[in-house]
Parts: structure tokens; C-alpha cells; sequence
């Protein structure tokens, strides 16, 4: 029997275990008018980071086919928005695809309107759509999460050319007032935004994130609030978790709908189907304001294999219960997971290393369960053994939540105080020991992710993958 390692939340897992012994799961009522809704990803993202709100909304009865996660084929900001850039996208190619997914929705929903809601650079895209592309007809409601609508920087000099600049043309633009009470938002489109009362990263008055430490940076802790828009402020919550958090979720269903979510809480589902793309996006980095990744593309030629895996151990059960070569369309399912039952993903892709991905036990079906391999970094090959703590959703911030990696906490690489910034956290092991090697983080409930040793000699990665 597996042993109960999860509270609060996390009787949602309890539960999936129940359905896999012929239990009930508590089944939300559908909701008939539920808008679809748009999910606009950040800066260097992928649609993957919607997996847990998409699971929220699903919760609480919001039809599974209203519901759509966005993917921009190249996330990334160009250093100079007027200049092309090889795996780049600018703001003019950013709403671009945007207004052809709302049109895409549209026409496949009935639906006369959109609810849109972005997280980080996504916010900028819905901006512009709704003030520029015609939005203004096509959305009721436009929710923001840490959006630095003033700009990452806003003095001369800061960023200039990047749509990131709070004194460059693009933010400009969109902030000047829209009528004479200087509202900087568009009618009649509904506005919220969600910003952190002081932990996010790109709402600092210091430019320690931007590589300016000690130097202003001419733009504060309200950073994201727009005049004329519903601001809301959320204690602590770091730059993703405005997003991808509970409480964010709780405050844009709230906004859509005028009602509270009936749950805060994943709800099992009985069948769980998985799958999502193999995307070939490079090198991790800590800050995705730039990094070593250029795109969100299909990895054809990528092989996949899926174990089930002991939750104490790491240690495949059973042998290979799927796999798949990947092809044009970069999808490596659909996979039928068990409730309650953890699993490795090993992907296998010319020019990269053979990336193991250990996740806790799914508690419902997705669509959006992209898989990206890495490469093994020059200043890594060394090592033994390479394993990496990854948590896509939020930062891994000592001073909030719990975390331990590999008995180590706070984990390597994260500072224990100041404003929480750092997504990932790497151990390498120098010698030779095949063993398990776990990580706890406890948020909403604790979830332990346990993974296993792979030799890096032999071109292999291990990546411990944290879902809340």
C-alpha cells in the first residue's frame, strides 16, 4: 500500500486511489453558460503551465471543451521589438496568434464572446488584442496575472527597444488613458489584474532581478495594476503564482462568474488520458526573461517511453506501459494513467540527452503534458549523476513553502530570504551511486516527487518535476 504523504489538496490523490478500488469521486454540476476561456502563456512558457487551473476550472464544472490553453510557437520576447530575431516573437506576431486562437475558439464554440487570461507577458498580448486587434467586440473579461504593465524598467536607458520597457512605445501605447478619468484600460471589456503585495520579481523598485542591483528600476510593487480595472493584491504570492496559484484561481473565477468556486480543490476523475507535445526548447534556464530555449515547436524523431514507478523508491513497477515515436504533430500520447499512481517519462531525441521526468500521481485527464528534453551542460559533464528540481508554476521560495531536495532544504541554488525568483534546483553527484533520490515541497499539501540516479556519462538527465 502506498503510504499518505498528502493533506489539505491532496485529498484529490487520496481520492483517485479510492477510484482505482471501484470508490465514488464527488462529480462538480456542469456549468451550461460557462464562456470558454483562453489561456495566454508568459515569456519562454509553453500551454503546460495551465495543467493545475485548467484542473481547477474542470472542478468546478466547466466543460473541459471551453477551456483552451494557448501555445505561442515561439514565446520568447525579442531584445528589440522592431528587429527580427531568429526564435523570437514580436508584439505584432504575439497578438497576431492570439486573435486567430480566439477566432479558432469562436467558430468551434458557438460562442460570441471570450474570457482571456494571461499570465506575465501573455497580459501584454491581451492588451494589445483587445486595444488594437479588434478584441473589444470578441472578449467580456481580460484577467491578468503579474503583468508588468509598466514595464519591467521605466527609465531611460532600461531595456529600450524591448516591449518589456515601461518608457518604450509598445507600453506606452497601451497604458495612455483611454478617457478623461485616464482609465488605461479598454471598454467594454471587464479588467482584472493580480499582483503580489511585494514578491514578484518584475515589480521591483530595485533591478536586482534585471542585473542592476541597487539601481532603480522606476517602477514598484504595483506594477501590474491598471487604472480602471479591478486590482486585487494577494499576499506573497511570487510572479507565476498571480497565475497558476490557488488563490488566483479563486479570484478569476470569482471575477468571471460573481460566485466562489465551489472548491479550491483538484477533483479526481476515474479515467485519467494523458498526453501533450515533445517540444525541443533546450537548455533550462532559472529566469525566463531569456535563456538557452528558442521555441515550443514539435520534436519530431523524439521517442518516448512511460514506466510506473514505486513512490518510495523511484524504482519502475512493471515493465514499459506506453510508448511512442513522435511525429510531425510532436504528440506522444494518448496515455491511459492509473489514479493514484506516479510515473517516468524518458524521452529520447537526437542531439539531446535521454531526460527522465518523475511526476507525482495525476489526479485528472490532460491535454497539455508537454515533455522537453535537455541537454547536459559543459560545466555538468563531470558529474555522475545530474538531477535537477523543477517547479514550472511557481518559484521554489524557502520563506513560503517547505521544500527539500534530497534531504537538502532550502534546496541548492535557493536563497533563504529576499524576493523569490528561482524556478529550478541542481544536484550532481560525482560518484557512482544508483539510488532514489526525492524532493518534498509542501504548498497547498505536500507533494513528494521521487526519481532514481542515471549515469550522465552515458548522456542521461533526471529531472524531478514538482506539479502545484
Amino acid at each position: 500500500m502506498f503510504r499518505r504523504l498528502f493533506r489539505g489538496i491532496s485529498t484529490s490523490f487520496a481520492l483517485a486511489l479510492a477510484l482505482a478500488s471501484g470508490g465514488c469521486a464527488w462529480a462538480p454540476t456542469v456549468r451550461a453558460d460557462a464562456p470558454p476561456i483562453v489561456f495566454v502563456h508568459g515569456n519562454g512558457d509553453s500551454a503546460a503551465i495551465w495543467q493545475t487551473t485548467l484542473w481547477r476550472f474542470e472542478s468546478n464544472g466547466w466543460p473541459r471543451s471551453r477551456l483552451f490553453a494557448l501555445q505561442q510557437p515561439y514565446p520568447l520576447v525579442r531584445d528589440d521589438d522592431n528587429k527580427e530575431q531568429a526564435g523570437r516573437s514580436s508584439t505584432a506576431e504575439h497578438m497576431a496568434f492570439l486573435k486567430a486562437e480566439v477566432d479558432r475558439v469562436l467558430a468551434q464554440t458557438g460562442a460570441k464572446q471570450v474570457v482571456l487570461m494571461g499570465n506575465s507577458r501573455g497580459g501584454y498580448a491581451i492588451r494589445n488584442y483587445i486595444q488594437n486587434g479588434g478584441g473589444d467586440k470578441t472578449v467580456s473579461h481580460a484577467i491578468l496575472g503579474g503583468t508588468p504593465n509598466h514595464g519591467v524598467c521605466a527609465i531611460p536607458g532600461c531595456l529600450e527597444g524591448s516591449e518589456f520597457s515601461g518608457t518604450g512605445p509598445f507600453l506606452k501605447a497601451l497604458n495612455a488613458p483611454k478617457n478623461a478619468a485616464g482609465d488605461e484600460v479598454s471598454g467594454p471589456v471587464k479588467w482584472l489584474t493580480i499582483r503580489s503585495d511585494n514578491n514578484d520579481k518584475y515589480s521591483q523598485p530595485d533591478g536586482a532581478w534585471i542585473g542592476a542591483k541597487g539601481k532603480p528600476t522606476g517602477v514598484g510593487y504595483d506594477n501590474p495594476a491598471l487604472k480602471g480595472a479591478q486590482n486585487i493584491v494577494i499576499p506573497r504570492l511570487d510572479h507565476r503564482e498571480t497565475s497558476f496559484s490557488p488563490a488566483a484561481f479563486e479570484a478569476a473565477y470569482r471575477f468571471i462568474t460573481g460566485q466562489a468556486p465551489a472548491s479550491l480543490n483538484i477533483q479526481p476523475e476515474q479515467t485519467i488520458m494523458l498526453d501533450g507535445l515533445v517540444t525541443g526548447m533546450g537548455l533550462r534556464p532559472n529566469d525566463n526573461t531569456s535563456g538557452n530555449f528558442s521555441n515550443n515547436l514539435p520534436l519530431p524523431k523524439a521517442v518516448v517511453e512511460v514506466y510506473a514507478v514505486h513512490i518510495e523508491t523511484g524504482l519502475r513497477v512493471g515493465g514499459l506501459v506506453h510508448t511512442k515515436a513522435v511525429g510531425a504533430d510532436g504528440h506522444w500520447g494518448p496515455f491511459q494513467a492509473v489514479a493514484g499512481v506516479p510515473y517516468e517519462f524518458v524521452v529520447h531525441a537526437p542531439g539531446y540527452a535521454t531526460t527522465h521526468i518523475y511526476r507525482s500521481a495525476f489526479p485528472r485527464s490532460s491535454a497539455v503534458l508537454n515533455l522537453t528534453p535537455e541537454r547536459i551542460v559543459d560545466a555538468d559533464l563531470p558529474a555522475f549523476s545530474i538531477i535537477e528540481l523543477v517547479r514550472p508554476r511557481g518559484y521554489l521560495d524557502p520563506t513560503t513553502h517547505h521544500i527539500s531536495f534530497d534531504g537538502q532544504s532550502p534546496p541548492p541554488g535557493i536563497p533563504g530570504t529576499g524576493v523569490a525568483g528561482i524556478a529550478s534546483s541542481k544536484i550532481k553527484l560525482g560518484k557512482p551511486e544508483n539510488r532514489a533520490i526525492g524532493a518534498e515541497f509542501d504548498a497547498d499539501f505536500i507533494e513528494r516527487v521521487v526519481g532514481r540516479t542515471w549515469n550522465a556519462k552515458e548522456n542521461h538527465l533526471v529531472v524531478l518535476e514538482i506539479t502545484q
